[in-house]
């Protein structure tokens, strides 16, 4: 069973970090734009690795589950993020957000289908 609310509250904690984190390097995109991206998927990347084991801490993986929670963290990422990019001072294309920007969050479905088929295979 997905506890919903833990898993949306957990979606929106994996949309904030990345949103502070990318803010405070905001200046480096303007002089290393691939490096800024860069660090921005490994942002993301590391923001799973460390919320995926405080959102099953004392309980159960199952990957069902897992995959579930991943794919609430990517909608909630996807509906906070992308009207600040579409209507916001960037203006992107659908094409443009979802190619430069919207790919990296598919990281929290993908990566809890790993992590809990990692555990799973454990037992």
């Amino acid at each position: 069973m997905v506890p919903w609310k833990r898993a949306a509250l957990f979606g929106v904690l994996s949309w904030l970090i990345p949103l502070v984190v990318s803010l405070v390097l905001f200046p480096l995109k303007r002089t290393n734009a691939p490096l800024f991206e860069t660090t921005m998927t490994l942002i993301v990347v590391l923001t799973a690795g460390v919320l995926f084991p405080l959102y099953f801490r004392r309980r159960a993986v199952s990957v069902r589950e897992a995959v579930l929670a991943g794919l609430i963290w990517l909608a909630a990422n996807l509906v906070l993020d992308y009207p600040m990019f579409s209507h916001g001072p960037m203006k992107m294309t659908p094409v443009a957000y979802y190619s430069q920007i919207g790919l990296d969050y598919l990281v929290y479905p993908l990566y809890a289908l790993g992590a809990a088929s990692l555990v799973r295979s454990q037992k």
